[in-house]
């Protein structure tokens, strides 16, 4: 009970500090900009493909040799390909906004990425300013009905599987996406810290996902108090190494467009920021995982000492860890494996490679990330062991559930 207290001492304060953070830091609302029409800051519609017709390249005047006439560069190999090709006119509707009926022609070249075909749906970008036959354009394909289709049965198996805790997670997700949305992205452009956000929003993710999802237990609090510590050892070595290594945050078309609508965005801040929510989810995971295992091996074995639950703890924590830390390299060299392909291409060393900013942003995030994973392996389970073992046998709930003889091979649980 001594224990719990100190836990309660130390989370009770915090839960409420993150509350009084949201309500200080809770903004209006996403501030309002002119639109530049420049990548995702353009206006859209929704539209539908009605027609498509072959054409020859030549006559829909899609095609052209470059200026310098030299055919042998991969822009002037391209250009000869289109001209002797045959492209797509395709007639697109515009299915929402003040122009909603409206139809327009878009030329379909034979080596573009994207083909359009009859009944497909897709997203029209439209530009005032441009003249009038020149005002929409296809940027994207409408992929919402399998995107909606995909998460419904996402949500089924997690529901199937995890039963009443299936649902309670899917709650739980859905009130991350609105913290994420409602708090931590307006909060930023209103031109609050990304890094106090940051902290504000992911703790407030943290509790609720948490005790929503685990109850409100002494296993949950530890649990949480694991991954309050491992979060502020990954913000303390994000900040150091992100100002050590001069990295801006800036590395991108999308970064750089944010930061030419907000200046005043802190964009390092923004990465360290995208660290720290990027890390959440991953560290639940170990934390909630340690805490189960360490108490099921007081289950097993009430007369356990601390110590004898830590290292068993820990031989498990150190499994799952190998394990963690693969996972997040390989989804950083899976995501990125357009631009390693780049880097190999033109010969790069990995000196080179690592040292560019766009690379050594990902190391660091992916690094930074890792070893507050694995600190929060011993934290976890010693904070999990001192707490359990306050329950010996012959006192209090320990007792009474080692007097409960077993029932059909299986023993009954004590609840926390």
């Amino acid at each position: 009970m001594h224990l719990r207290k100190v836990i309660a001492a130390v989370l009770i304060p915090f839960a409420a500090a993150v509350l009084v953070g949201l309500v200080v830091l809770w903004p209006g609302g996403a501030p309002a900009h002119e639109r530049t029409g420049v990548g995702f800051d353009r206006q859209t519609q929704d539209a539908t493909v009605t027609k498509v017709v072959e054409v020859s390249c030549k006559e829909a005047g899609a095609s052209g040799v470059p200026p310098t006439g030299d055919t042998f560069t991969a822009e002037g190999s391209s250009a000869v390909q289109q001209e002797q090709g045959t492209c797509k006119r395709a007639t697109i509707r515009v299915d929402s906004g003040d122009d909603k009926g409206r139809t327009f022609t878009e030329i379909v070249q034979p080596d573009q990425s994207r083909q359009l075909h009859e009944g497909q749906k897709v997203v029209v970008a439209y530009e005032p300013s441009a003249p009038k036959d020149l005002q929409y354009s296809v940027t994207d394909v409408n992929r919402r009905l399998p995107m909606a289709l995909l998460a419904g049965i996402f949500a089924v198996a997690v529901v199937v599987v995890g039963r009443l805790r299936g649902v309670m997670a899917l709650v739980a997700l859905a009130i991350s996406f609105m913290v994420l949305n409602f708090f931590i992205l307006p909060a930023i452009l209103q031109g609050s810290n990304p890094l106090v956000v940051a902290v504000v929003g992911a703790s407030a993710i943290m509790l609720i996902a948490l005790y929503l999802c685990h109850g409100l237990s002494a296993r949950t609090s530890v649990a949480v108090l694991g991954t309050l510590i491992s979060l502020l050892l990954i913000g303390i070595l994000g900040s150091v190494f992100i100002d050590w290594a001069a990295l801006t945050g800036n590395t991108d078309d999308n970064t750089g467009l944010i930061h030419g609508l907000y200046p005043t965005i802190d964009m390092s801040g923004l990465l360290l920021a995208g660290i720290i929510i990027g890390s959440l989810g991953v560290l639940d995971d170990v934390t909630v995982t340690q805490t189960s295992a360490v108490w099921e091996l007081h289950e097993a074995n009430p007369s356990m000492g601390w110590r004898g639950l830590y290292r068993a703890g820990i031989r498990i924590g150190r499994d799952h860890i190998a394990s963690v830390v693969n996972t997040l390299v390989l989804a950083y060299a899976g995501a990125a494996l357009p631009l390693l392909l780049l880097f190999s291409i033109a010969q790069s060393s990995v000196g080179t490679v690592a040292n560019s900013e766009l690379v050594a942003e990902e190391i660091v995030r992916t690094l930074v990330g890792s070893i507050g994973l694995v600190a929060s392996v011993p934290v976890t389970t010693a904070l999990a062991a001192l707490v359990v073992s306050a329950d010996r046998p012959g006192t209090g709930s320990a007792l009474e559930a080692s007097a409960v003889p077993a029932r059909g091979g299986r023993g009954r649980r004590r609840k926390r």
